[in-house]
């Protein structure tokens, strides 16, 4: 099994943690001895005597109280000399304990060191044990690459061959269809041309035939309605002429005959002449009436017409519609486009006195008045 090699940080790990337990264990140990140094007896107070000399008391007393001061003196000289030589001691002792403390500390820690330094060889070995056994994994492992590489590479080159075969294949039998859809096309495109002449042709020849009986039934229409303008005109021109031959004959019947008779001749004939304007007004104006795509059989309108005594029509409005708009404005369109009867001007303001301001029936039937 491939051992990891300790990183740097991992190496000084334990070398610092045995550094740090060294100094807490000698910094307990110093603890340890100063709280263990026997406590020293306390010291005695040193006695300071003043020797004051009465004047009053004797030369004897004197002496005696000087000797005696002296004695004190001595014996606390004495005893101070003691308490230091044993306070001295006491120093001695405690800076030989404290340097005894500081060797065997200094041992542990040398000891500590060494230990440290074992382990790091320790873990050094170990890391150079894992590193060999990683280089060798690793080679074995680069080795197994290589093989798997260069089997790769063989089944890759392999796989190349034969795609490269089965492409050649592909393509050459590609090629071989589209040669032979290529002459199929050929064909059809040849025979597809043979039938769109053909075809051509066939409607060529229809379209000519239709165009040509078009333009024969437009020439026939076109003959039938320029008969039909010409008898409707002839016919609408014998009509005129019929009424101004009869208004003629009228007139020169009223002026051969006696009085009574022509007055009763000119009540009749003018009647007989307003049933002949009213017929002409009312051809006149189907002649120029436009029809309506919404015209239908039985719609009537009645209209307001105002004529001048000239014959021409002033104004003409609706008085009662149809119901149908366009209808109505057709049929007042076809009045207005009549603009001036001179068929009017030798009627006798008696008989024209009606067709001033009269009604008018517009019917699409027959135009009736």
């Amino acid at each position: 099994m491939q051992q990891r090699e300790p990183s740097a940080s991992e190496s000084y790990f334990w070398p610092s943690v045995w550094a740090i337990g060294l100094h807490v264990l000698v910094f307990a140990l110093l603890f340890v001895s100063f709280a263990m140094t026997p406590e020293l007896p306390p010291s005695k107070p040193i006695v300071q005597a003043t020797l004051y000399q009465l004047k009053s008391k004797s030369q004897a007393t004197t002496q005696t109280n000087q000797k005696i001061a002296g004695e004190a003196k001595k014996t606390a000289s004495r005893q101070t000399e003691v308490e230091q030589l044993e306070q001295k001691k006491v120093e001695q002792e405690a800076i030989k304990a404290a340097e005894q403390k500081k060797a065997d500390a200094a041992q542990k820690a040398e000891e500590a060191r060494e230990a440290a330094e074992a382990k790091k060889a320790e873990d050094a070995a170990k890391a150079a044990e894992a590193a060999e056994a990683k280089k060798t994994a690793e080679a074995k492992k680069a080795e197994e690459a290589k093989k798997a590489a260069e089997k790769q590479q063989a089944d890759i080159a392999k796989k190349k061959a034969e795609e490269e075969a089965k492409k050649k294949a592909e393509e050459e039998a590609k090629k071989a269809a589209a040669e032979e859809a290529k002459k199929q096309a050929a064909e059809d495109a040849k025979k597809k041309a043979a039938e769109e002449a053909k075809k051509k042709a066939a409607e060529d020849a229809k379209k000519k035939a239709a165009a040509e009986d078009a333009k024969k039934k437009a020439a026939e229409e076109a003959k039938k309605k320029a008969a039909a303008d010409a008898q409707k005109k002839k016919a609408q021109e014998a009509a005129r002429k019929a009424a101004e031959d009869k208004k003629a004959q009228a007139l020169a019947e009223l002026l051969s005959d006696t009085t009574e008779r022509q007055q009763a001749l000119a009540d009749e004939q003018g009647d007989q002449v307003a049933g002949d304007f009213d017929d002409l007004i009312r051809m006149r104006a189907a002649e120029g009436w436009a029809r309506p795509p919404s015209a239908r059989k039985g719609m009537t309108v009645t209209l307001q017409v105002s004529m001048l005594p000239d014959g021409t029509i002033t104004s003409v409005s609706v008085a009662r519609s149809s119901g149908d708009g366009p209808y109505d404005s057709s049929a007042v369109a076809a009045v207005k486009n009549i603009g001036r009867l001179t068929e009017m001007q030798g009627m006798k303001p008696s008989d024209f006195n009606r067709y001033r301001s009269f009604k008018m029936t517009f019917t699409p039937e027959d135009l009736a008045l």
